[in-house]
């Protein structure tokens, strides 16, 4: 167990519970994906953009529910019509329709005769079809963008501090994308590029995070010459923990509100931020930093430290540029 410094909140030293926590949150993330496709037949609840089809839009709807809409789709023989909710600028009500339908005459068809089973303005519905082919393309490009920005993160920290430390961040980062995918299948909620989107900015915010911490905990280890590394990982931690949460907390109060009072648009992008932002300040305090810690403390020079202090604390020199 690591005796922290005075004041200091013991979080390696409850790495444990952080490792059980995480795990199980991974685990039922995994498990959600095959329960999903059982159920629904696809691991995640794919929007137009990935997997093609129509998109149409109702303004003007004045007292038709959504219960009133999903039925006039279903008596035109589609399964399972996607119906939102929509609130125009001027305050008007309306909705978003999303089919599976991929041929645009079918789909302005079917919209002009839910329009005249609803008794709506004949220009109330707007179509937007989506070719398989196009989806196939969204679906490809996402994929490398990820791709890329996994390896520049490894690179950019592998430059900036250690190889070991690109690894324990990339780590992190898988940790909370399948957290962050399982809410999205469990959940059942669309995954739009927007969400995209928004995964890649978490991916900024994680590592952020991460780095702030690790910047530390590279400094006072340089310094450190009577104390275990887990000890001095844990004080860099206590350190930078004031910020990290600022930064949290600054940054989840305009994605709040995005989600509680903006458009459907912007809440796809603000649930996922949302989520993401406070797996980020977990992931980087404890999932990268106890990591991290226990891969140096197998250095030599830092397995001798361990050996002579254990987790403990051992006795400040003038030269430390620790403070308790």
């Amino acid at each position: 167990m690591v005796r922290p410094f005075k004041k200091d909140i013991n979080f390696l030293g409850k790495r444990r519970i952080f490792f059980i926590v995480s795990a199980l949150l991974v685990v039922i993330a995994i498990a959600a994906l095959p329960v999903r496709v059982v159920n629904f037949g696809s691991v995640l609840n794919f929007g137009i953009d990935f997997v093609g089809g129509s998109s149409i839009n109702f303004t003007s709807t004045a007292e038709v529910t959504t219960e009133q809409m999903r039925d006039a789709f279903e008596s035109q023989g589609i399964d399972s019509p996607i119906v939102q909710t929509t609130t125009a600028a001027d305050g008007t009500a309306g909705f978003i329709v999303r089919i599976q339908t991929t041929d645009a005459a079918i789909a302005s068809s079917i919209a002009d005769d839910v329009v005249s089973a609803l008794s709506l303005d004949e220009n109330s519905a707007e179509v937007t079809t989506i070719g398989p082919g196009w989806g196939e393309e969204v679906t490809r490009t996402s994929l490398i963008a990820f791709a890329v920005a996994l390896a520049l993160i490894i690179i950019y920290i592998a430059i900036r501090f250690e190889f070991k430390m690109g690894v324990v961040a990339i780590i992190a980062l898988i940790h909370d994308i399948l957290i962050i995918v399982g809410v999205y299948a469990i959940l059942g909620r669309e995954v739009t590029p927007n969400v995209v989107a928004a995964l890649l900015t978490i991916m900024g915010y994680s590592l952020y995070d991460t780095v702030v911490v690790f910047h530390r905990i590279n400094d006072n280890a340089s310094t450190a010459s009577n104390h275990s590394f887990i000890t001095v990982a844990n004080h860099s931690i206590n350190q930078v923990f004031i910020r990290t949460m600022n930064t949290t907390l600054t940054s989840l109060v305009p994605v709040l509100a995005m989600l509680f009072f903006g458009g459907e648009t912007l809440r796809d992008f603000a649930f996922a931020m949302s989520i993401g932002l406070v797996l980020g300040a977990y992931s980087s305090i404890g999932i990268a930093s106890p990591l991290y810690a226990l891969w140096k403390q197998r250095e030599p020079k830092f397995k001798k430290l361990f050996q002579k202090y254990g987790e403990g604390i051992g006795t400040f020199t003038a030269a430390e540029n620790l403070q308790d």
